[in-house]
């Protein structure tokens, strides 16, 4: 059994690599590189330069590795990018999707992991959010997402295929083993970007909107663990391969902290001071994003290992260290 990895070599994709690998697994990797970095890959996993839309290379990859099950991570995540260019989002993530999913079937591969979004929410009501809470998305980055949950959903009813769709909040950190991290460049993650500032890459960040209806102006998000968020998809395949149903679950903790907060925490982990400008909002942001998370612990039995706002930034700070020398050496 092989597990094809699309979006391998990006962020979130190269952690579910090397917790499929650090468990024994196989793995196939398949990555247009349009993010992602080939350095980021385990060296024990198979890695394709391709783009996820080839339904012809996806089938040749299906037949030639016996690949059992699909994690798909692949896909454009910068929600005001998202606004300003919505049919690129809808193309790669939704049309993309589409053509990876009749692959999948057409090869008989009937177990599909994908990562989708708390975007799909929109500006909720609730705090925290269940999955019940109705989908309303506010950007083309969520409504990208949703179509894809959508046609898994009905595909699921019309082709053995089974599914598990994890809707993620915010995730941050890195391998507490430093392998991988965030590493793109354009990335706007709060964490990464503050961490950039505390390593003097950047004069200052930015911090979109403070009168938001929240405790102190700016918006609040449940920020996960990279390394927790692997194992709960490591734990989700366990869940398929057993004859698990499909389903959607929030992946979060269930706590929230203000962009005030992590910038204070990532000042005091550094032990360094720098310039947070205050800046309008951004199109696409709401205000709270905070997961119900009783469903996924329920039925994956998933206990985070490091849920820990100054663990996700000791970890951060230690991927951006050595990706700064990695630029450097490079250079």
């Amino acid at each position: 059994m092989t597990v094809l990895v699309t979006g391998g070599a990006g962020y979130i994709g190269s952690h579910m690599v090397l917790a499929l690998v650090d468990a024994g697994q196989n793995v196939v990797v398949l990555d247009n590189l349009s993010t992602g970095f080939p350095w980021q890959v385990h060296p024990k996993a198979h890695f394709v330069r391709g783009d996820i839309g080839d339904e012809g290379l996806v089938a040749e990859l299906i037949q030639e590795h016996g690949i059992d099950a699909i994690a798909h991570f692949a896909g454009s995540i910068v929600v005001p990018d998202s606004v300003t260019d919505p049919l690129g989002y809808y193309f790669n993530n939704t049309v993309k999707s589409r053509a990876l999913i009749a692959a999948a079937v057409r090869n008989k591969v009937d177990k599909f992991i994908f990562s989708s979004t708390a975007a799909v929410y929109g500006d909720a009501k609730e705090s925290p959010i269940p999955e019940t809470t109705p989908l309303a998305p506010v950007s083309p980055y969520g409504t990208s997402k949703l179509m894809t949950e959508m046609m898994l959903r009905d595909v699921a009813v019309a082709h053995p295929l089974r599914f598990v769709a994890l809707r993620y909040f915010n995730v941050a950190g890195a391998d507490p083993q430093c392998r991988s991290g965030q590493s793109s460049k354009r990335a706007t993650h709060l964490i990464k970007v503050a961490t950039q500032a505390a390593l003097r890459e950047r004069s200052h960040i930015d911090l979109f909107g403070t009168d938001y209806p929240t405790r102190d102006g700016t918006c609040l998000r449940d920020y996960i663990h990279v390394s927790d968020l692997a194992h709960a998809h490591l734990l989700a395949l366990d869940h398929l391969r057993s004859g698990g149903e499909s389903t959607v679950m929030n992946c979060g903790y269930g706590r929230g902290y203000s962009v005030l907060e992590v910038v204070a925490a990532v000042k005091r982990v550094a032990g360094v001071d720098f310039e947070a400008r205050l800046m309008p909002r951004r199109a696409g942001d709401p205000a709270t994003l905070i997961a119900g998370a009783e469903k996924i612990r329920e039925t994956l039995g998933w206990e985070p290992r490091l849920d820990d706002l100054d663990t996700i930034i000791t970890h951060a700070l230690a991927w951006e260290d050595s990706l700064t020398k990695r630029w450097k050496q490079a250079a």
